[in-house]
């Protein structure tokens, strides 16, 4: 055991010290009264942009840890984690809240591969790392390390902790107390948080207080909606309240929805108005959308679509390498992107305040993983503002996509989140009721569009903004009860969407980026529906050195350009009316492909 230990030898200033922020030094003061009690695990709640990080540095002087282990969900945290302890980083966290004056500091120390070794942890007073490096049947930490090594164990993120992973570290370190981070209790698949949660701070007073950003939602209401039934083929026309019970009961139904390109052109077209809203609004030309969609396709779509319309976009997604998203996300700091799109990527530790406006186009299988995406547009820009323009977000959803279905995840929640979330998302206005959970498959893949939709009339923008602080408001609402009008009247009332223009040139150069990524995404599904990895040779039947990535992405674009009669180097050239018939021949390039360097 490292000796002497600063957390245990050392007064940190906290209780009195103006840079610590309030759910910070009421945390603290929770983690210190449990550390006198006899419980060996509890949780700690804190909404993104709170100050999770810095409360999990304290956290270990309550204790008087002589040894601390801080564990993360995946490498970014790890690495943030990591530098909030270093005192070689300008971002550590004691020095710069002056939590302590001057050395000695507690040591610190990252596993990250082989760069540390079993000497670097027994001189450490905190050793930081990625619950990825502690996998493994012969993990040599968990093999090498005594069962008393670590006397406190922090868990950030810590609603993965009921994972079977984060239970073997508990149980090799029995001795050690335990304490979860998290900014949700629940985790993706409804399981609630270890440990009995002994603060919680809630996510209206953080707006109030300023540390996140306030929200509304934008909600897409179609007066009808003409779609074709999937046991018929019969096209037929639908009315909201059809659309909002189809949305509750019908898995197809909502899936059909959210990746039809009418539903799709509403949500950019709203996503894009509430953007330029608030960038007016705020003097900010930088402020961006995240979007989030289902799979690679419906990606190339959305990406498309924003394009179209003369928005920077791009993606990042787990099927493209470490260096394409590193790139993209570079040019997201830099502000190279008006939009970003992702599939379950941008989760846990993604950090970018000038995210403003939250696009839906996928579905959520329950309340946890939406507040996660929310999050993202949560954290503010102006520190303890919380009525500047630039610190407002809002939220754009579909109807019919019934995300906020599972509203039993309210249990977990205090009673001011659960009134939060109520107003931000039309529980009783829109009559989403709880209904049956919503399929959504784990993992990215193309999922067909079962629901045909045709067209969508007179759509209406319904926003909820969180009126419950503006006594006024709620008077002028309870004067429209009063005199008759009923909620959908009110409703129905509200302005109606006008479309985003765009240009045919725009159109096509937007297809014409998308359609690598179209080649792209159909190379990797016919590989891994063939069993062929991408880096494989199987295919390399001339035995030129190209992997089977290179020569079926080869085939799909010589199948392409014979398609339209051009030839290689001449995508450029690629017209509106080529691009249309490629879209509507891509199933037969295909095959065509297939049938050239596999099936051959």
């Amino acid at each position: 055991m490292p000796l002497p230990s600063p957390f245990a030898d050392r007064q940190p200033a906290i209780i009195d010290n103006p840079r610590i922020r309030s759910p910070q030094r009421e945390a603290f003061e929770a983690i210190s009264s449990f550390a006198t009690e006899d419980e060996r695990e509890a949780g700690i709640v804190l909404p993104v942009g709170c100050g999770k990080s810095g409360t999990i540095t304290l956290a270990p002087f309550a204790f008087g840890s002589g040894r601390t282990f801080v564990i993360a969900p995946n490498v970014a945290i790890a690495q943030q984690l990591a530098a909030d302890f270093d005192p070689s980083s300008p971002t550590m966290f004691y020095q710069k809240c002056n939590v302590l004056q001057g050395g000695p500091w507690p040591e610190p120390v990252e596993i990250r591969g082989r760069s540390s070794n079993r000497a670097d942890l027994n001189e450490a007073h905190v050793v930081i790392t990625n619950i990825q490096q502690l996998q493994g049947a012969n993990n040599r930490w968990l093999q090498e390390l005594p069962p008393n090594f670590f006397d406190l164990i922090l868990f950030d993120e810590g609603h993965h902790t009921v994972a079977q992973s984060w239970n073997t570290l508990k149980a090799t370190f029995p001795q050690a107390r335990i304490l979860n981070f998290s900014a949700t209790p629940l985790r993706s698949d409804g399981q609630l948080m270890s440990g009995r949660i002994i603060y919680s701070y809630p996510i209206v007073r953080a707006i109030r207080e300023g540390y996140v950003k306030r929200l509304k939602a934008v909600v897409l209401n179609p007066r009808t909606l003409r779609y074709v039934r999937q046991e018929d083929g019969v096209e037929v026309d639908v009315s909201l309240e059809e659309v909002r019970r189809l949305g509750e009961t019908d898995a197809d139904f909502r899936r059909g929805i959210v990746t039809s390109q009418e539903t799709l052109t509403t949500i950019v077209d709203a996503s894009i108005r509430e953007l330029q809203r608030l960038r007016n609004e705020s003097g900010n030309p930088h402020l961006k959308i995240i979007a989030s969609v289902l799979n690679f396709e419906h990606c190339r779509q959305v990406v498309e679509a924003y394009r179209a319309r003369n928005l920077r976009a791009d993606y990042v997604h787990s099927r493209e390498d470490a260096v394409a998203n590193e790139r993209v996300m570079g040019r997201l700091q830099a502000n190279g992107i008006d939009v970003i799109v992702q599939v379950r990527k941008l989760g846990e530790g993604f950090d970018h305040p000038l995210l403003a406006v939250a696009a839906v186009f996928s579905l959520f299988a329950n309340l946890s993983p939406f507040v996660q995406f929310v999050g993202r547009i949560m954290r503010v820009i102006e520190q303890g503002a919380s009525d500047a323009p630039v610190n407002q977000g809002v939220v754009v959803f579909h109807a019919s996509a019934n995300i906020a279905s599972r509203w039993t995840d309210f249990q977990a929640y205090t009673e001011a989140d659960r009134d939060y979330f109520e107003q931000l998302l039309p529980v009783e206005g829109l009559d989403f009721g709880r209904g049956d959970e919503i399929e959504i498959e784990p993992a990215p893949r193309d999922f067909p569009d079962q629901v045909h939709v045709r067209a969508q009339g007179g759509i209406d923008l319904q926003e909820i903004p969180l009126i419950r602080d503006n006594p006024e408001a709620l008077e002028l609402l309870r004067q429209l009860h009063a005199q008759g009008y009923s909620t959908e009247q009110i409703t129905q009332a509200s302005v109606e969407l006008e479309a985003v223009p765009t240009t045919r040139a725009r159109e096509r150069q937007a297809m014409r980026q998308s359609l690598d990524m179209r080649i792209r995404n159909a190379v990797g599904r016919i590989l891994a529906e063939r069993g062929l990895r991408h880096e494989g040779r199987d295919l390399d039947r001339r035995h030129l050195g190209r992997t089977n990535f290179v020569i079926l992405k080869g085939a799909l674009d010589r199948q392409v350009n014979a398609a339209v009669g051009l030839g290689t180097g001449q995508r450029s050239e690629f017209s509106r009316q080529q691009l249309d018939v490629i879209e509507a021949d891509f199933n037969g390039i295909v095959a065509r492909a297939i049938a050239d360097v596999i099936d051959a």
